[in-house]
């Protein structure tokens, strides 16, 4: 059975996002499976895979704003940032933190932030991994980012725990490229403590919420009993991010043919949707490099 569309993965711990495109791929009998963004082996949540003609369109969800339910220990600081680094700093917390101290320390951190990517992340520098040198034991100068907390949210009070440490969690709505593990290292410093995640969760990827997700074994069963594809998002829920036009049947032929034609009036946006009559998504175009007044297809579906 051919299967098309976005299914939001409840993505395990313990899996790279590529160990689970090979285990659908083996699942569904096909190949043409694709993810939209790495999810850190530990971290588990929502996980986008794109199957079918839907692959056209991984690149744009890659795109998408991101929804992070994020635990953080205070009293030390890891090699990775998170949980599974080797120690590097320590310091006892004494004292409980208050909820209120919380919230006015991360409190700075909302809006548009500047962030040193950790060592051990998939950014490259000089053609390599950061990862790569840090396996080496080479610290090289990294980039800062520009990332955007659109919003962030205290979920636990903060608590003591065992041999001087204390814990809190906080939910973060944010933009593409954020590192969670450094945010909770960064609001540590500001509480005076060395810190590291110690748990992470993805709860959204652009539309697609938990509520969404299939686990394997659910994917599985639906797949064998023929009621996967009704579970699948269409191009046009992945879409939907994008301004869009409708256009009639003569200009959708265009469309399909993928011709260059006049660009439409009221768009301001340098990309948009182009649907039909019937409210399916033809192709994404984009406002022509050269010529001015067109428009040329990024996309043909």
């Amino acid at each position: 059975m051919e299967i098309d569309g976005i299914l939001p993965l409840l993505k395990p711990k313990g899996m790279t996002s590529h160990d689970c495109v090979a285990k659908l791929r083996g699942i569904l009998k096909t190949r043409k499976i694709g993810h939209t963004g790495t999810l850190d082996p530990e971290v588990t949540g929502v996980l986008p895979i794109c199957i079918g003609k839907a692959t056209k369109v991984a690149q744009y969800m890659s795109d998408y704003s991101k929804t992070y339910e994020c635990e953080v220990t205070l009293g030390f600081s890891t090699t990775t940032e998170d949980f599974t680094g080797e120690i590097i700093e320590e310091k006892p917390v004494k004292e409980l933190i208050s909820k209120q101290q919380l919230n006015e320390v991360m409190a700075a951190f909302s809006g548009e932030i500047e962030q040193i990517p950790p060592m051990y992340s998939a950014v490259k520098v000089n053609g390599k991994r950061l990862y790569e040198y840090a396996r080496a034991g080479i610290v090289v100068e990294r980039p800062s980012r520009r990332v955007v907390i659109h919003n962030l949210t205290v979920l636990t009070e903060p608590e003591l725990i065992e041999e001087n440490k204390l814990k809190f969690s906080f939910r973060v709505h944010c933009s593409k490229g954020t590192y969670v593990r450094t945010l909770a290292v960064d609001i540590g410093k500001q509480l005076g403590y060395p810190a590291h995640m110690s748990a992470l969760v993805r709860t959204a990827s652009g539309p697609f919420t938990l509520e969404d997700c299939l686990t394997f074994e659910e994917i599985e069963r639906k797949f064998k009993s023929e009621e996967l594809q009704q579970k699948l998002f269409k191009i046009e829920d992945a879409l939907a991010f994008l301004k869009r036009i409708q256009v009639d049947d003569d200009i959708a032929f265009k469309v399909l043919n993928g011709a260059v034609l006049p660009f439409p009036e009221g768009i301001a946006e340098n990309r948009f949707t182009v649907y039909n009559k019937n409210g399916k998504c033809l192709a994404i175009y984009q406002k022509h490099p050269t010529k001015d007044g067109l428009m040329k297809p990024e996309k043909v579906f």
